[in-house]
């Protein structure tokens, strides 16, 4: 027998003894993995000759993606170099194989000069290291399947978490092999002056998600594709009535589809919410149910534009991130959905798997994956957040600041834009610095913008409605001034009110007709007697 035949069966031994102790594929497939050791080899001997070769293969591949586990350990062997930028080839790898002390681990210095000699050219040798690293997510694949059909059988198995986790594994293999590539700046700088094209033919000066507010969208133009949004803001401010307002004008008013996942209230409570603001009836009148013909009449058509709305409302409490991906995932395949809202971040939890952690680090783990889904489906998230109580116990007007974010410092980090709210009224301020009432007032304070101005935008708040709507700087009738077209009516109270003070009216005026003067009247003598009239008929003289 050869050395060349002797030292391939070794090593292809070495592989199969590796891979025979916990995998179940070989017994119930009776096939073994997938696998290109052939090219395996081409893709190190390539390494070997061409310093090019390196530069392209580098972060396409990773010890872990080779199938033979020699091959591993050349190919960690070749990183190694690479990382102290020393010179790659024949000689140098196989010095430092001997250093490490693993040279006859892999086949000895034969073998090594064996994969020089395996490559007519370096040409292909990037399209060859995506076979290899083809072929080991299929093996990760199932390797992650058997894992699940093994958990399946077990009778002791949670099934909810086992879905978590064949969820998570799915995540991982598509996070660390499939990865975007670089972008040349000519294609670049044309995607650029495209999306530029296409905002001037709109002419709107808006490029993203409107958020029905005209101030706030001259501000942000919109909320912008792969953006992170922080709102936040103490108990109480209206966080989830802004929001709600944000999502129902961009589904109501440009048909966008948004998706809102609420950890905090129930999805009938956020359409009540809608349904209230939408038809300008109390939330205690839809609450109660009594409500008048008129304003049934008044809810009915209001709320027609709002059932036709792509809202998608997710209620799941407790919603983890993996959950929150999966769904999102499907929502933009489905519906093509144009925006993501949650309230709030601070009820998310994190990995199932993760359980040593502290909730500072989940909070961090949760704001960095916000940000991933932004960037994956390319759409703005705007996610809620609970401030510190050191708002609370600051003197002055008690405006928030970006260190009384809750919980973790990442958020400000990770998010591109951080906006606050605040209702000065709320604190017992009546007036502002220039002297104007600030009943209804509620400002939203950009306080971090990665791509823009900071500003602080006023809005006006309907707390019987629960609604935010735009600011116009005019008196407020009980705070708020209605819209045009909504259907009013007086109550039957106050018609039979009406109809009752005219009916007194015009009795009192007839019966001071037909009484009589009084006894001691005496008609006043002037010097000469008025010709008679029909008004005097009834006056004696």
């Amino acid at each position: 027998m050869s050395d060349k035949k002797f030292t391939q069966d070794r090593i292809n031994a070495i592989g199969r003894k590796n891979r025979r102790a916990n995998d179940l594929s070989n017994y119930v497939f009776d096939k073994l993995q997938p696998q290109a050791t052939d090219i395996e080899e081409a893709v190190l001997g390539a390494m070997m000759l061409d310093k090019d070769a390196v530069a392209l293969v580098i972060d396409i591949l990773k010890p872990r993606s080779f199938y033979l586990e020699p091959h591993q350990k050349i190919f960690r062997c070749i990183q190694d170099l690479f990382i102290r930028s020393k010179p790659i080839d024949l000689l140098t790898v196989t010095d430092q194989l001997r250093k490490s002390g693993t040279l006859s681990e892999v086949g000895g210095p034969f073998f090594i000069s064996q994969l020089t000699n395996r490559v007519g050219s370096t040409v292909n040798v990037e399209h060859h290291a995506r076979i290899v690293a083809e072929k080991y997510i299929l093996r990760e694949l199932i390797r992650s399947s058997n894992e699940v059909i093994r958990d399946a059988y077990e009778d002791t198995t949670d099934v909810f978490e086992l879905l978590d986790r064949t969820e998570q594994n799915l995540f991982e293999i598509t996070d660390q092999n499939v990865s975007r590539s670089f972008e040349k700046m000519e294609s670049l700088v044309n995607r650029a002056i495209k999306n530029i094209e296409k905002t001037g033919e709109k002419g709107e000066g808006v490029v993203g998600v409107p958020s029905g507010f005209a101030e706030l969208d001259n501000v942000t133009s919109g909320w912008q594709k792969t953006d992170l949004i922080i709102i936040a803001a103490r108990p109480a401010m209206g966080k989830t009535a802004f929001t709600l307002a944000l999502g129902r004008n961009a589904a109501v008013d440009y048909n966008m589809p948004v998706a809102i996942f609420s950890l905090e209230m129930s999805a009938l409570q956020l359409v009540n919410r809608l349904m209230s603001g939408e038809s300008e009836l109390p939330a205690e009148i839809l609450k109660k149910g009594k409500l008048a013909k008129h304003e049934w009449q008044q809810l009915n058509t209001k709320v027609e534009n709002l059932s036709a709305a792509p809202i998608f409302i997710d209620d799941t409490p407790g919603i983890n991130i993996f959950e929150l991906r999966a769904k999102c995932r499907r929502l933009k395949m489905q519906y093509d959905i144009q925006m993501i809202i949650i309230d709030y971040l601070q009820l998310m939890s994190g990995s199932a798997e993760k359980k040593n952690t502290n909730r500072e680090q989940e909070i961090s783990a949760i704001s960095r994956a916000l940000k991933g889904i932004a960037k994956e489906l390319n759409v703005p998230v705007i996610a809620l957040s609970q401030l510190s109580r050191a708002v609370e116990t600051r003197g002055g007007d008690k405006k928030p600041m970006l260190s009384d974010l809750r919980e973790s410092g990442a958020i400000e980090q990770d998010a591109d834009m951080v906006m606050f709210l605040y209702r000065p009224e709320y604190y017992g301020f009546d007036q502002d610095e220039q002297g104007n009432p600030t009943q209804g007032i509620a400002e939203v304070i950009i306080a971090k913008h990665r791509n823009g101005a900071l500003a602080t935008v006023k809005t006006r708040f309907v707390s019987k409605f629960a609604k935010f709507v735009e600011f116009d700087g005019h008196q407020m009738v009980d705070g708020y001034i209605p819209m045009s077209d909504v259907i009013t009516k007086d109550s039957k109270m106050n018609e039979e009110e009406k109809a009752s003070a005219s009916y007194q009216e015009q009795s009192s005026q007839m019966n001071k007709a037909a009484s009589p003067p009084p006894q001691n009247y005496s008609a006043p003598k002037p010097p000469e007697p008025p010709m008679p009239d029909d008004g005097d008929a009834d006056i004696p003289f």
